[in-house]
């Protein structure tokens, strides 16, 4: 007989099965689900497969190994093969034939008796009694819902306040990097760079160089070769007194030891400094003073100064004391306007860290009857942290904190004494802080003391369990119900 095999594939759903059986021609039709391939029909699915392959006059059956397929295919009666030769070779199973159920016909007299049929009532239920106590439970259950949810209480309490006050000591250090509740906190550094000038009238007196000495020198060859002496040739005197000299042009020396040539020189700097005696000039300055040897055989002259007003050494140092002081001050007033409030500045620690500029005018040496100095000078100096006093007073009063009580307002501080420096350069002194704490009140508690009780029983539980600035008050909702509400949520507790 005939047979179309359809290969089932891992894609393959209801429908599409569906699709490819329709096309088949043959009164056989068999689906066959690859070994290793995961085949996803259900019972329904294989059910519904089996009425197409019916109304299309052929029969289905299932060539697969999967346990749960074949056990479903069997219980439908659709025949299952290990393979598609199996198929082909052995008779398939006839589906069995179905059961023709036939329906009765209504009897012709159901409406009739249908009307016949009388419901009644329970005795019991018609008796006033069950239906008076009826009523009563309808309403008392309403008073119980209206009891339960619209009573509404505020609980008023006024909690105990102190004031918590202790006095701390205090020692603020550079090494120190955090804050500790012995009482060591960081001393933290603060830096300001400050301009500012300086004028002073000039006392000191001194000389204007003019104009520059010149003479002529006579170089003698010291070895049997001519050398060359270029202009600009250095040549000094010996001594403390040191004057140099160049050459004012070129020379060229003959050969031979003891040739000699004359050449004019003058002088490095201007002022009489430059007038020399004959024979001063005999140090010739680089290597040809290893080949030639030198003097002046006749004095050097012509180097003229005069008398001026200049600053001198104490002029400087008196223009910079006179400075420094004015920004000394200006220092200290500027670090004090800095700190934020509530910062300790120890004001022996402010001191000078570098000066980045300093400059007179007139320069040294030069005349004036005025000398200005020109600084700019970077100020160091060390401060208490207001929030690290804050942070060490938090940790002292929340260590010696009563028990049930909590922090109700912000601290406050005050120094007791001015910080005094030790060897080591810590700053110590003494701070007093204060804030006020209030009992704690915990909501739930007081809930649970009073839910559900008259008020004026819930008024003294709370006096006598609890100690209160003054008397709790109890408000209720509606004013004239006196009982505290059971629910939770229906109480509120308002602390002052």
């Amino acid at each position: 007989m005939k047979t179309k095999i359809i290969t089932l594939e891992s894609h393959d759903d209801l429908i599409s099965v569906r699709d490819r059986m329709s096309w088949a021609k043959t009164p056989r039709i068999l689906l066959v689900a690859p070994k290793f391939e995961k085949i996803a029909l259900r019972q329904v699915d294989l059910k519904v497969l089996q009425r197409h392959a019916s109304s299309l006059g052929a029969q289905l059956g299932l060539v697969t190994r999967v346990r749960r397929v074949r056990a479903d295919a069997l219980e439908l009666g659709i025949p299952v093969f290990e393979s598609t030769s199996e198929a082909q070779r052995a008779a398939w199973a006839e589906n069995p034939p179905k059961r023709l159920t036939t329906r009765k016909p209504p009897a012709k007299n159901l409406r009739e008796k249908r009307e016949q049929v009388q419901i009644r009532e329970e005795a019991w239920r018609a008796h006033p009694a069950t239906r008076l106590g009826a009523f009563i439970v309808g309403v008392m259950s309403v008073f119980a819902i209206v009891a339960l949810f619209i009573p509404r209480a505020q609980i008023q309490l006024k909690p105990i306040i102190e004031t918590q006050s202790i006095v701390l000591p205090v020692i603020a250090s550079e090494t120190t990097e955090s804050v500790f509740v012995t009482g060591n906190i960081p001393a933290r550094e603060k830096r300001i760079i400050l301009d500012g000038a300086q004028t002073v009238v000039v006392t000191g007196e001194g000389v204007m160089p003019q104009s520059k000495a010149t003479g002529v020198i006579v170089f003698r060859n010291l070895t049997s070769n001519a050398l060359t002496i270029p202009a600009g040739t250095i040549v000094e005197s010996a001594g403390d007194a040191l004057a140099q000299f160049v050459t004012l042009e070129d020379g060229i020396i003959a050969a031979g030891v003891g040739k000699e040539l004359e050449i004019p020189v003058e002088a490095v700097e201007s002022g009489a400094s430059g007038n020399l005696p004959e024979d001063s000039l005999i140090v010739i300055r680089g290597a040809l003073g290893l080949s030639l040897s030198v003097t002046n055989p006749e004095p050097t002259s012509g180097g003229r100064e005069q008398s001026s007003v200049q600053a001198s050494d104490a002029d400087r140092a008196r223009a910079k004391e006179l400075l420094m002081q004015s920004l000394d001050e200006d220092a200290r007033i500027k670090f004090l306007n800095d700190v934020a409030s509530g910062d300790i500045l120890f004001d022996k620690t402010i001191s000078v860290s570098q000066i980045l500029l300093e400059e007179f005018d007139p320069p040294a040496g030069a005349a004036g009857t005025t000398l200005t100095l020109t600084m700019q000078v970077e100020y160091s100096a060390l401060y208490a942290s207001a929030s690290d006093l804050t942070q060490l007073a938090s940790l002292a009063l929340d260590a010696s904190l009563p028990s049930g009580f909590r922090a109700a307002s912000a601290l406050t501080m005050d120094s007791v004494g001015l910080p005094v420096f030790d060897e080591s350069g810590s700053a110590r002194w003494q701070i007093r802080a204060e804030r006020q704490v209030v009992q704690s009140v915990d909501s739930a508690q007081i809930t649970t003391l009073i839910r559900g009780v008259n008020v004026d029983e819930a008024r003294s539980r709370l006096e006598s369990s609890f100690a209160w600035e003054s008397e709790p008050a109890i408000s209720m909702f509606p004013s004239w119900w006196k009982w505290i509400p059971l629910l939770p949520f229906r109480i509120e507790v308002v602390t002052e």
